[in-house]
């Protein structure tokens, strides 16, 4: 099985080794009839999918079955899980494994019966190796228990429930081809950005939410975040909460199961979206949680301030990625992650749950921030003077703006950190001398940092590239060194070589950092991916350490994009589209694909850009 990209399995590495699999496929078809068909394409793990691998379309059909399987094979990998219905898929292993010391595997099921849950459970202790479990509980887990009815996708291995294991294999074996034939044809379909035919990452059982965490939802409003997701006012309800008892007794049961096995157990009850919560009846939901804390002690983190912001969820039912580290920053104690002051409570064995319906939104104000960044290039008389610049800067400085860093907005997202009252970062792109002979003076003046956005393959050059024609001089990667220790200037990527030019790359040339339309998605991946090692072993020894980020040549970028760099480690990125920006603690997604004011482009005296950033 070939790996495209670090940390999601492909099933195959090139389309020749896909043709070959189907060929082979249609003829165990023919030869064999569908029975066997079935055995070899295996679309739901049942049988071990020994020929195709393809573990994430198995989960995603069907995460009972399929998870058990990879399970088995990979006997000895883990030695602690995570595991509960499918708000669990949003808990990064990493940073379980990271606080924990431990080696986790997200046992997400599609299942909300705790009963399921229950019977995995017990099967865990008994056939594997188990130092810790994490029990993630949410109140829709008490709406069903102990459902009969089980179709292929919802059905649970025949050893964990009890059922025959003839009557288990012949159902899977039995099915109808076309199961098997979607698989074959989605592998065809299948990308490095998460499909709805495989949205989990097979190695650690997690869902893949790598493209809603580059999702650029910093450039919106709140009121137009919830515009563009319409899904979290348009909810249905109300709901009864009628199997939370026996949810309750099963984590009764869960509990002495893992005291009898010397087990670490934690159990969490996840944030849940106020307005979704408000779709149960309070007193139905007060009593589950009543009945919880006198079965288990457990961290409670179903309401907060956190719980008003719709930002923070996926959806209603699931909150993001980083709530989860959240989360574990609370428990563990860890200070140097935000988490907001009534986020969490623990709740003692026999204790009194926190007051869910008390809770109040935050101010705005409180956890996020608008923060302007403006983009200039080359100064000079022709584009934009040293001295509208300066008239530029004075205006802001006159009228209380701060210059501030990437760093710092990531250290108030991620940290919580304060900024001043009248944030803005300053950008410069491609690395033009002037930035240094003409901007950095300026900047000194005004006690303002700044971001010179450097392409890799002209620093120090006044040649363009192979062609040895005449270009506008960039500073040296030496000069970019010292401009650093003086502390005004932070060195970010504009690429190695993704800048491409009309009139002097051949045509036809690449959009900014984009896809061509002729290059496979494994070729364009290894085509950024190698733009930005060149990119590190450029400047990664003249500066000391990783640039860690990056300005989209022309402001072109995609999601395809945005996944690849963040994997690169790049956490922040900005375009060139014209706004401001929100940044929210708590969510590193707002620092993705910024917006910039190109102030070349406007001609802005000083007056002019303080009406623009407070008009």
């Amino acid at each position: 099985m070939g790996t495209d990209h670090e940390g999601k399995k492909r099933p195959g590495s090139d389309r020749l080794k896909r043709a070959a699999v189907v060929l082979v496929t249609l003829a165990v078809l023919f030869a064999g009839g569908w029975a066997l068909f079935n055995v070899v394409t295996d679309p739901f793990g049942v049988f071990g999918d020994h020929l195709l691998g393809w573990w994430a379309y198995n989960e995603t059909r069907n995460p009972q079955t399929a998870k058990f399987s990879y399970l088995e094979q990979h006997q000895g990998e883990f030695d602690s899980y995570i595991i509960g219905g499918p708000s669990t898929g949003a808990w990064s292993t990493q940073a379980l494994d990271e606080y924990f010391g431990a080696r986790f595997y997200n046992l997400t099921l599609n299942s909300q019966d705790m009963l399921d849950i229950e019977r995995f459970v017990r099967w865990l202790l008994t056939h594997h190796e188990v130092k810790n479990l994490v029990l993630n509980v949410t109140v829709d887990d008490a709406l069903i228990y102990g459902a009969q009815e089980r179709s292929l996708t919802t059905a649970m291995p025949w050893e964990l429930d009890g059922s025959s294991a003839l009557g288990h294999y012949l159902r899977y074996l039995f099915a109808s081809p076309r199961y098997g034939l979607s698989k074959l044809k989605r592998m065809y379909m299948d990308g490095l950005v998460p499909d709805s035919f495989d949205v989990f990452d097979a190695d650690t059982g997690a869902i893949d939410y790598s493209a809603k965490d580059v999702e650029a939802i910093g450039t919106v409003t709140l009121e137009g975040y919830m515009a563009a997701h319409p899904e979290f006012s348009s909810q249905s309800g109300p709901f009864t909460l009628a199997g939370r008892q026996g949810c309750v007794d099963s984590v009764a049961t869960i509990r002495e199961l893992c005291q009898q096995a010397g087990v670490e157990l934690t159990v969490i009850a996840a944030p849940s979206y106020h307005d979704h919560l408000t779709r149960f009846s309070q007193d139905e939901v007060e009593e589950f949680f009543n009945a919880l804390a006198q079965v288990t002690p457990y961290w409670d983190f179903t309401s907060s301030a956190l719980s008003r912001d719709p930002r923070y969820f996926y959806d209603p039912t699931c909150f993001r990625t980083h709530v989860g580290k959240m989360m574990l920053a609370r428990i563990f104690g860890d200070d140097t992650v935000y988490c907001p002051d009534d986020f969490g409570t623990y709740t003692e064995l026999g204790g009194t749950p926190s007051k869910l319906w008390e809770v109040e939104g935050a101010d705005l104000a409180s956890y996020t921030v608008k923060v302007p960044i403006l983009m200039y290039h080359h100064l000079s008389e022709s584009t934009l003077s040293g001295d509208t610049l300066d008239e530029q800067l004075g205006a802001l400085a006159q009228a209380g703006y701060t210059a501030v860093t990437m760093a710092d907005l990531r250290a108030y997202v991620e940290q919580g950190a304060d900024l001043p009252d009248k944030p803005v970062v300053i950008t410069f792109d491609d690395g033009y001398t002037s930035n240094l002979e003409v901007g950095l003076p300026i900047l000194e003046k005004h006690r303002m940092k700044a971001t010179i956005y450097v392409i890799g393959c002209s620093v120090g050059k006044d040649t363009y590239k192979d062609t040895g024609e005449a270009m506008t001089p960039h500073f040296t990667g030496e000069q970019a060194k010292d401009m650093e220790a003086g502390g005004l200037i932070t060195i970010g990527s504009h690429g190695y070589d993704i800048h491409e030019v009309n009139g002097r790359d051949p045509d036809p040339i690449r959009h900014g950092v984009l896809q061509r339309e002729d290059e496979s998605e494994a070729d364009y991946v290894r085509f950024l991916k190698e733009d930005c090692a060149r990119f590190d072993r450029l400047m990664g020894p003249i500066l000391g350490h990783k640039v860690d980020i990056l300005a989209y040549p022309y402001g072109q970028c995609s999601p395809l994009s945005e996944m690849i760099l963040a994997q690169e480690g790049i956490f922040a990125t900005v375009t060139t589209l014209p706004g401001d920006n929100i940044l929210v603690k708590g969510l590193p997604q707002t620092l993705r694909a910024m917006n910039r004011y190109d102030l070349e482009a406007m001609d802005l005296t000083g007056e002019g850009l303080l009406a623009l950033l407070e008009g």
